[in-house]
């Protein structure tokens, strides 16, 4: 499947019998050389790039429509022999969930319902066979990280009233919100580290022996989020009890500091002691968004001001610069890989979403988040379209680079600036109608994945080794058939 090109220069046509009769004499060279340029004065003409007024709504949702069906260029859903609710190849499947999180609140906040239906089939269709978004296309692979992205997602429909499932036999949306929160939670490790979920789910996964941030942040933020919706209290200490471990284990740390720091993880080989310290948005920006949901649901707690405060102050010191977003652990190094390019998306959800349930961090985080709306407009000025989105948006235009996560990280920016336009997220007690099942997802094949002791022997690794040998080299082969 071919990725987006940069721009490609489709030359207009020029009338060379004109050219002859007034007698002038044009090369090939000087040819394109004319008309690159007249190219050019037509993009600036027609006004391609886009025309931001962060305080209009109208102008907002104009250009977040446009960069939507960028994201779209990469949605497989859509295509021949493709899947219902996936993106092409190199991009994972939480990507996915990610990015209809975002095209989600466009279309609460810009009350867009071009893509609802679009959104309500992906959404389905990935919910799988126990209905706790662990599909079967996913089965082998996916880890608790992926599982909480969506469950984020599927959370929002939740609380923005998104259209409910059609098809028999579904759950509502809070149920499947739910079944995610049970499956995560039952596979919590107290075996190790004292606590906390591992990155994978499965034995066989490279990786299973780490525990990563943003795999216990969503659990930690879907339990604070479930706990606001349903006024459940044991989602709530759930919740507390998730944040605990992270700060106990050294992953968020706040203690002695003004300024918080969220890491990315550690084995279970060493006890969780030896952490990677690399920053990203993404965990950065879940956990400060669980903890805004938290202060919310406590009636404006003063620990959780607190925490939220000292996080908020690590997210505005360690991704902005001069007041624009970016991923500081790779993007001055221009070594950002495509998982890494998505990330300021889900940030700039959260950041809005503190700004909204926290309000006195909206006088810190609006003026940044419209700022950079105002930066990312410029960056979506490439492409063979006129808008495609770049990574750095402190250049003051397209770098040159694109790709899902660009789009995505564009649309969450820019629409993120509208965040007190709309009524804010409902809970069950203010409009909230989805349907729930706190018991969902508790009898899924899933669910005690640590308690099922599903080990892989070295003869199980290697007989599957030597399998995949095998798969390979018929793919290969039949690959190079094809071509030669």
């Amino acid at each position: 499947m071919e990725m987006k090109k940069p721009l490609i220069l489709d030359l207009p046509n020029f009338d060379t019998k004109r050219l002859q009769k007034q007698q002038i004499t044009v090369d090939k060279a000087q040819m394109k050389v004319i008309s690159l340029l007249l190219y050019t004065l037509t993009l600036i003409q027609t006004g391609l790039t886009l025309d931001l007024d962060p305080t209009d709504v109208k102008s907002v949702c104009e250009a977040t429509s446009l960069i939507q069906k960028g994201i779209l260029d990469y949605y497989w859903g859509t295509q021949y022999g493709g899947t219902v609710g996936m993106f092409q190849p190199p991009y994972y499947w939480w990507a996915a969930g990610e990015a209809f999180g975002g095209m989600l609140e466009n279309w609460y906040l810009c009350q867009n319902d071009t893509f609802e239906t679009l959104l309500l089939d992906a959404f389905v269709a990935q919910t799988g066979p126990d209905f706790d978004y662990i599909p079967a296309n996913q089965t082998m692979v996916e880890g608790n990280d992926d599982q909480g992205i969506w469950g984020l997602t599927i959370m929002n429909a939740v609380e923005r009233n998104f259209t409910a499932p059609n098809k028999d036999g579904v759950p509502g949306w809070l149920a499947l919100s739910q079944a995610v929160f049970n499956t995560m939670w039952a596979r919590w490790d107290d075996a190790h580290c004292d606590g906390g979920l591992r990155w994978q789910i499965f034995t066989w996964n490279s990786g299973y022996n780490y525990k990563n941030t943003v795999a216990n942040a969503c659990l930690f933020q879907m339990a604070a989020r479930l706990g606001r919706y349903t006024g459940n209290q044991t989602y709530l200490d759930v919740a507390s009890k998730v944040f605990d471990w992270l700060t106990d284990v050294g992953f968020v740390v706040l203690e002695g500091q003004d300024i918080a720091n969220v890491y990315d993880g550690a084995t279970i080989d060493n006890n969780c002691t030896d952490i990677t310290t690399l920053e990203w948005s993404y965990n950065h920006g879940i956990v400060l968004g669980g903890a805004a949901f938290m202060y919310n649901a406590t009636n404006g707690s003063s620990t959780w001001q607190t925490r939220v405060d000292k996080l908020l102050k690590g997210a505005t010191t360690y991704f902005f610069r001069d007041g624009i977003m970016y991923e500081s652990a790779c993007q001055d190094g221009n070594n950002c890989n495509n998982d890494q390019r998505t990330f300021k998306s889900i940030f700039s959800r959260m950041l809005s979403f503190t700004s909204m349930l926290v309000p006195e961090t909206a006088k810190v985080i609006d003026p940044l988040m419209k700022t950079t709306a105002q930066a990312v407009a410029k960056s979506c000025s490439g492409g063979s379209d006129g808008h495609t989105c770049g990574l750095n948006w402190e250049e003051g235009k397209w770098d040159g680079k694109y790709g899902l996560g660009e789009q995505m990280c564009a649309l969450e920016a820019i629409q993120s600036v509208l965040i007190h336009k709309r009524p804010g997220l409902y809970t069950q007690h203010n409009g909230g109608s989805s349907i729930g099942d706190v018991n969902a997802g508790l009898n899924a094949s899933t669910t005690n994945v640590l308690k099922n002791h599903l080990d892989i022997s070295s003869g199980d690794r290697a007989g599957a080794a030597i399998v995949t040998a095998i798969i390979l080299a018929i793919l290969l082969g039949g690959t190079v058939w094809m071509l030669f």
